[in-house]
C-alpha cells in the first residue's frame, strides 16, 4: 500500500514538473514572439498625462503603464497615442488647441528623442520604424470636439499626422451620442453633421473609432461608411451586461460584416461585472472611511489613503480574462476582427493581473499559446487585423480621391 502511495507522489510530481515544463516554454515562445512580431495597441493615454504632470518616457517611470523601458521590454512598436480632450471644451470652446497642444509634444517625445521613437502616419512606416528599433507613436484623437465647428478641420488633423477620431467620450457632442451619456440622447445616434465627418474621414484615409458611442450611434455609422472601422479601446459586453461601452454581440457581429476589429480594452472594469461592482463598492467603503478619519477629501492624505485602500480591496481582473474576450470575438466573427487596446495610463489603477504595463504583453501572449494559437494567429492580434483595417481604409480614401 505504501509503495501504491510513493507512486501517486511520483507521478503527481512528475505531473507537475512537466506542466510547469510547458508553461516556462510558452513564456520562452512568447518573449521571444514579441519581439519578434510588430504589436500595435489601439490606445495609449500617456499624452493627457504628461500634460499633467511631465515625466521623461525615455527612462523608467514607476507610477506610469507606458515609457520606452517598458515598451522594449514587452514588445510593444506602435501604441497609438491618446490625444484625449476632456468633454468641457465641448461648452468652453479650444478644443482644437487642446488638441494641437497635445499633438506638438507627442511631435516633440519623437524628434527630441530620434534613437527611440519617430512619428508613423501608416503601417508601411511603422513596419519600417520597426526594422530601425524604433517606436512609432501613431496619433488618435478621442472625443470628436476638436472637429465639432468646421468639417475642414478633419482634413487639418489628417494633415497633422492624427489617424483615427473617436467620435464621441463622455457625453453627447456635435457628432455623436456616448455610451457614457445616460441622461441624454441628443441625436439618437449621429447628428447629420456626424454623418458627414465620417464621410470626410473615409474621403481621407482616417479610421473610425467607434468606442465609447451610442448603440444608436454605432449603426448609423455602419449605414454610413464606406471603409471598415476600428473599436479602439472597447471589450465584449457579453461579460459586462449593462455595460454599453462595450459591444454586444450584436454590435461585434455587425462589425465584422463591415470588416472592422475590435481592440480589446485591459481595464479590469471593462473585462468582469465583478470587478464593476468591487469599484462601486470600494469607492463608497472609501468615502465613508474618509469622513470617519475626519480627513479633507481634497488633501494630499486623502489621495493616498485612497489609492492604497483601492489596491488592498479592489477586485482586480485578470490577463485570463482578457484571453476570454479574445476568444469570445474569435467565436463570434473570426480571428480577423481582434486587437489589443490596452487603454494603459488611462485605466492605470484598474488594470488586471498579469497586465498592469507596457512590459507584460508576453503574459497574454503565453496565454494565448497556451490555449491554442498559432504564432501566425497572435500575430494577427498583435497587429495584422489592425493593418489590415488601416489599409482598407487608406485604398478606400484614395479610391474616393480619384473619383472611382
Amino acid at each position: 500500500m505504501k509503495s501504491i502511495k510513493n507512486i501517486s507522489i511520483v507521478l503527481l510530481l512528475v505531473l507537475l514538473f512537466a506542466g510547469c515544463a510547458k508553461t516556462n516554454q510558452y513564456q520562452q515562445q512568447a518573449e521571444e514572439l514579441a519581439q519578434k512580431v510588430i504589436i500595435v495597441d489601439g490606445h495609449v493615454d500617456s499624452p493627457y498625462q504628461l500634460k499633467d504632470e511631465w515625466v521623461d518616457l525615455t527612462k523608467l517611470v514607476p507610477d506610469r503603464n507606458f515609457d520606452y523601458p517598458k515598451a522594449k521590454e514587452g514588445g510593444l512598436d506602435a501604441p497609438f497615442m491618446s490625444i484625449y480632450i476632456p468633454v468641457e471644451y465641448q461648452e468652453t470652446g479650444g478644443a482644437k488647441a487642446a488638441a494641437d497642444s497635445l499633438i506638438d509634444m507627442v511631435n516633440k517625445i519623437a524628434n527630441d528623442n530620434p534613437d527611440k521613437f519617430a512619428i508613423a502616419t501608416s503601417p508601411e512606416e511603422i513596419q519600417a520604424n520597426f526594422e530601425k528599433g524604433l517606436i512609432s507613436l501613431p496619433m488618435g484623437i478621442e472625443n470628436g470636439a476638436p472637429v465639432g465647428n468646421k468639417l475642414s478641420d478633419v482634413q487639418y488633423f489628417y494633415e497633422q499626422g492624427v489617424r483615427y477620431i473617436t467620435l464621441a467620450h463622455a457625453k453627447d457632442n456635435r457628432l455623436s451620442d456616448s455610451s457614457y451619456d445616460t441622461t441624454t440622447d441628443t441625436h439618437n445616434g449621429l447628428s447629420d453633421y456626424g454623418k458627414d465627418v465620417v464621410n470626410e474621414m473615409n474621403r481621407l484615409g482616417m479610421m473610425v473609432d467607434v468606442s465609447h458611442i451610442t448603440d444608436s450611434a454605432f449603426y448609423d455609422v455602419m449605414e454610413v461608411t464606406e471603409a471598415p472601422v476600428v473599436a479602439t479601446h472597447s471589450s465584449c459586453r457579453h461579460f459586462t451586461p449593462g455595460f454599453e461601452r462595450n459591444m454586444s454581440d450584436d454590435l461585434i457581429k455587425r462589425l465584422g460584416e463591415n470588416g472592422g476589429v475590435i481592440m480589446i480594452n485591459f481595464g479590469s472594469t471593462f473585462l468582469d461585472s465583478a470587478s464593476q461592482n468591487s469599484q462601486e463598492q470600494v469607492r463608497a467603503e472609501m468615502a465613508k472611511l474618509i469622513e470617519e478619519k475626519d480627513l479633507d477629501p481634497e488633501s494630499e492624505e486623502a489621495d493616498k489613503f485612497r489609492s492604497q485602500y483601492f489596491q488592498d480591496n479592489f477586485q482586480f481582473s485578470s490577463v485570463e480574462k482578457v484571453a476570454d474576450h479574445i476568444d469570445h470575438v474569435v467565436e463570434l466573427v473570426g480571428i480577423e476582427h481582434v486587437g489589443l487596446g490596452s487603454d494603459y495610463d488611462g485605466v492605470g489603477p484598474t488594470l488586471p493581473t498579469g497586465l498592469k504595463d507596457a512590459s507584460t504583453y508576453p503574459n497574454l501572449f503565453t496565454e494565448l499559446l497556451e490555449r491554442g494559437y498559432t504564432e501566425n494567429e497572435i500575430e494577427q492580434i498583435a497587429s495584422g487585423n489592425i493593418f489590415r483595417v488601416w489599409q482598407k481604409v487608406d485604398e478606400v480614401a484614395a479610391n474616393k480621391q480619384s473619383g472611382n
